[in-house]
């Protein structure tokens, strides 16, 4: 199903450069992993679970009005965020500026799993391919 919930030339790309920070150690024993303060966010959000088995597959080009936050669980991914190339693995956190469009897909072997962040109260979207 296609998206387009605004218009893209409404919004202003961000001028920040797409960004990736380690989250977790995924190798650590037990439940807890790591944590991020809340205070890095500073609103409501919007949060996706995705995964899939199949390497280069991913959700379509998009681009959102809000900050998209990318948190790998597990595997490896390619993300394109504008014109940069991220290459990113479980315990990392890839930034999608808003307005900038961005896609992922699974590097493998094996399953990507990641939770998204999106910085709106609401998901909000524009599909481009």
């Amino acid at each position: 199903m296609a998206r387009k919930d605004f218009d893209p030339s409404t919004v202003q790309a961000d001028e920040r450069p797409p960004g990736k920070a380690l989250l977790f150690d995924p190798e650590a024993p037990g439940p807890w992993k790591g944590s991020m303060n809340g205070d890095l966010i500073q609103s409501a959000v919007t949060v996706l679970a995705y995964g899939n088995d199949t390497p280069g597959e991913g959700p379509r080009l998009h681009v959102h009005p809000y900050d998209e936050t990318f948190i790998i669980i597990e595997g490896r991914a390619r993300f394109f965020v504008g014109e940069t190339t991220i290459e990113a693995g479980a315990g990392e956190v890839v930034l999608g500026p808003r307005g900038v469009p961005h896609r992922f897909e699974n590097v493998g072997p094996g399953r990507l799993r990641t939770i998204d962040v999106h910085h709106s109260p609401r998901w909000i979207q524009t599909d481009l391919a």
